[in-house]
């Protein structure tokens, strides 16, 4: 018989050699240049930077804490050197559609200064037109016009006036107009002379009357063609004497921007603009209304009219590189629709929402416009529309910067359509793989828009030349946070915290925010310590409290197994019964914990029961786990005919769900046992998976899991045979807690490792499991023989054809009882009815 194997102490934890590293602190070690085990993601990043094609954005994915950001933060630094394709952006007024502004592109930092060049203007208008049109030169032009239509529009009446005094008619001007009367000896005739002249002569002075009445209707009407032309004067006169001031003002601007061809067509449609609105830059105009014209509700006042106009000519400076000398590499944190598309504010204005250009705000891809924007992909799923937001500007190459109410139809009230900018910008999506899976499964856009994927590292190979980067990383960390040194204890133990964390003895962890965590508080620990150097004994302190601090449920749950309420025996013997492990985790942390597990079998039709999965407390990895046990009994004991057995599964006490097929071999030996009837030792724990062949199988956790029975053990008291079987493929993933290790050495503990569930069986019962002879049977007196002779006892007591009549009849029976009492009921139907059907 072979002997049965047992890990020695040294397997169970792989130590880092002190004496394998030269340095003495961390102090001498030069920072590490490049990122750590992430060459793959790295390539791609690089490779998705350098490609300018479109559709060639970047998704990083890969667990928490392996640096995503850093890396990429800092890898984009190191080669955004270029402001190329980098811009200044602005919005003004459009004096074509004021509800469309228009975008302005200016080289980097330009936009302040034309910011501040318009408000100048703007100053210079409000001051030098008033000034212009109040100059004693324009005032005579004026008056000269004036003057010139004042003598035409008076020299013919002053005419008429002549020929009429002639002819003895009198015409006078008065409030109401003219007044047109008979002469006598150069003086107005009174009514009653006029009433004391002959018939003749009074109708004579009637017609005379009416014929200078007659002219002077004709006066009256061309009076207005007069006034209309010298406005026409005085407008050109303005005009003129405003184009000319505003062409000098002008000009330094137009000289000043003469490269920039938009800017230019911008400032002459300015120009335009404020030659047409000259006269509201008038004082004289604005009195015009005087301090008793009256102002409706809802009606301007020439200053606010002003105002309205001046605002026109400003700049909304949208976005400012002058202090950008790279690309733009932004990170957006909170990814709204708004915050990556820019937003439209609005102001209460007399109890109405207004808006107007300079009130439109930047967002996160006008930012990183000519760079690279870095967004959170689970923070950009979770904002409505904010990932359609995104989509449309990347396809489209131009932000569309619109109310996020629109697409809500929320809102009613008049906004703007702002000119969209042009967009060349890298993305990088941060998240889980996960997420990435989901976004290419079910989002047909995404593919099409993020061709490279950088699949970052957990873990890199445990060697030499890793473990000395390790102890780089190490420093560099110390340096960068200002921590204590490290001396080679201390990095070394660090380097097996990164074993542990990676689950596999032979490899690293690169999830660097754990490793860093910890680094810094050994550092703590080593300051309350009062010493300069950070050691082992600081980093055990340090994990030590890590552990006290997050294992309150931990133990609240082995208390309930030390005073007995979760029974657990970790002594004697017993028939179908064995002690799994399991794994929880809450939060960040994982534990593991002993379950006891329980068959009990019976002459059936071949069926294993799993208890967990007939009250929905089991899930499809953990049902699978158990379906695979029939086929395994079935090729092993009763190959040619169909199985007479029924078994049934049960973890006692488990009053939450339960998944994984991890205790799937663990099951098998409670089945084995309960059909044998031997009993398993109850000292001993088992984890791992089987296959229809009988193979153990790796499993996930192990470290946690011997720990977890470990723990229940000392406290029930260690005599010596107490042990875990653990699949032969989980030894290389051990770091097991010093404390299990020394219990080890001492021969207090055993850890067993398995390849098949005969080794197991044997180990658990002491009886080898036996294997097939020649003759068809199992050896004499094994675990297999004594399994076959049961099932051929329950095949003679219950024939499986039988087994599964009478459990169909038993069904069969209760339906017939379901029937019975529908005919009774139809039949009392049709009593009622009288009979009719």
């Amino acid at each position: 018989m072979a002997k049965i194997r047992e890990l020695k102490p040294e397997q169970l934890y792989h130590r880092c050699d002190p004496q394998s590293f030269k340095f003495r602190t961390t102090d001498e070690l030069a920072d590490l240049k490049g990122v750590l085990g992430q060459e793959r993601a790295v390539e791609a990043i690089d490779f998705g930077i350098k490609i300018q094609q479109d559709g060639y954005n970047l998704f990083a994915m890969g667990p928490t804490g392996t640096g995503k950001h850093t890396i990429i933060s800092q890898f984009l630094d190191a080669r955004s050197e270029s402001r190329e394709g980098v811009y200044d952006w602005c919005y003004v007024y459009n004096f074509e559609d004021a509800y469309k502004p228009l975008a302005l592109r200016l080289p980097p930092g330009t936009a302040r200064e034309f910011e501040h060049d318009m408000g100048n203007l703007v100053e210079d208008l409000i001051t030098s037109i008033p000034a212009a049109f109040e100059s004693d030169e324009f005032q005579a032009q004026r008056s000269e016009i004036e003057a010139e239509y004042s003598e035409r529009e008076q020299k013919p009446f002053e005419d008429l006036q002549v020929r009429a005094r002639k002819r003895d008619i009198a015409l006078m001007r008065t409030p109401s107009g003219v007044a047109i009367s008979p002469m006598k000896d150069g003086e107005v005739m009174k009514p009653e002379e006029f009433e004391k002249l002959s018939e003749e002569t009074q109708a004579d002075l009637t017609a005379l009357m009416k014929q200078f009445h007659e002219e002077i209707e004709k006066l009256i009407q061309d009076s207005p063609k007069l006034r209309r032309e010298m406005h026409r004067k005085i407008r050109a006169l303005n005009e003129a004497l405003a184009t000319e001031l505003v062409a000098e003002l002008f000009a330094d601007l137009l000289r000043k921007y003469a490269d920039l061809r938009f800017v230019i067509e911008y400032l002459e449609q300015v120009q335009a603009d404020v030659v047409e609105s000259c006269d509201a830059f008038r004082p004289a105009v604005q009195e015009q209304a005087g301090p008793a014209a009256m102002i409706l509700p809802g009606m301007a006042s020439p200053e606010e009219q002003l105002k309205a106009i001046v605002d026109r000519y400003r700049v909304n400076r949208l976005i400012d590189h002058r202090k950008t000398k790279q690309s733009p590499v932004v990170y957006c944190d909170n990814p709204t629709f708004e915050n990556l598309v820019g937003s439209i504010e609005h102001m209460a204005e007399m109890g109405n929402l207004v808006t107007n250009f300079t009130l439109i705000k930047a967002g996160a891809l006008h930012e990183a416009n000519g760079g690279y924007l870095i967004i959170d992909a689970r923070e950009l799923l979770r904002q409505p529309y904010a990932w359609d937001g995104l989509k449309r500007a990347l396809r489209s190459n131009h932000i569309h910067t619109e109310p996020l109410g629109r697409h809500l139809s929320m809102v009613s009230t008049v906004s703007l359509e702002p000119q969209p900018i042009p967009l060349k910008v890298k993305v990088i999506l941060v998240g889980e793989r996960q997420l990435y899976y989901a976004l290419r499964a079910y989002d047909s856009d995404f593919t099409e828009l993020f061709k490279v994927v950088a699949d970052f590292e957990e873990s890199l190979p445990r060697k030499a030349s890793t473990s000395r980067k390790y102890a780089q990383m190490i420093a560099t960390v110390a340096r960068r946070e200002g921590l204590r040194p490290f001396d080679r204890e201390g990095v070394c133990r660090l380097i097996e915290f990164g074993s542990r964390l990676a689950g596999d003895s032979r490899k690293l962890s690169v999830q660097m925010m754990h490793i860093a965590d910890l680094a810094r508080e050994a550092d703590f620990h080593a300051g309350e310590l009062g010493v300069g150097i950070t050691s082992s004994t600081h980093v055990d302190a340090a994990i030590e409290a890590q552990e006290y601090r997050n294992g309150r449920f931990a133990e609240r749950m082995r208390e309930r197994v030390d005073d007995g309420t979760v029974m657990i025996a970790t002594r004697g013997e017993r028939v179908g019964q064995i002690n799994a492990l399991s794994v929880y985790q809450v939060g960040g942390t994982a534990f593991g914990q002993p379950n006891r597990i329980t068959s009990r079998v019976s002459a059936g039709s071949g069926r294993v029961l799993d208890i967990e999965r007939e009250v929905h407390l089991g899930g499809k990895l953990h049902s699978k786990g158990v379906l695979i046990l029939s086929g395994y009994l079935n090729a092993t004991f009763t190959p040619t005919k169909a199985l007479s057995l029924s078994a049934s599964l049960v973890f006692e006490q488990s009053y939450g769900g339960i998944d994984g097929d991890s205790a799937s071999s663990t099951e098998l030996y409670a089945i084995l046992s309960a059909i044998s009837g031997l009993p398993i030792k109850q000292s001993l724990a088992v984890t791992g998976s089987v296959n229809q062949f009988g193979e153990v199988q790796a499993i996930g956790g192990v470290n946690e899991k011997i720990e977890g029975f470990f723990a229940t053990c000392k406290a029930n008291g260690l005599h010596g045979e107490n042990g875990v079987l653990i699949p032969q493929a989980n030894v290389r993933d051990l770091m097991l807690h010093r404390e299990v290790v020394r219990a080890v050495e001492a021969g207090q503990f055993h850890i067993y490792p398995v390849r098949t569930i005969e080794e197991g069986i044997r180990i658990l019962t002491g009886v080898p499991a036996g294997r097939r002879l020649k003759s068809g049977k199992f050896s004499k007196d094994s675990v297999f023989a004594k399994v076959e002779e049961r099932l051929e006892e329950f095949a003679k007591k219950d024939d499986p054809k039988k087994s599964k009549t009478n459990h169909d009849n038993g069904r069969q029976d209760a339906d017939e009882s379901d029937d019975d009492d529908a005919v009774k009921h139809r039949e009392r139907s049709r009593r009622r009815r009288g009979g009719r059907r």
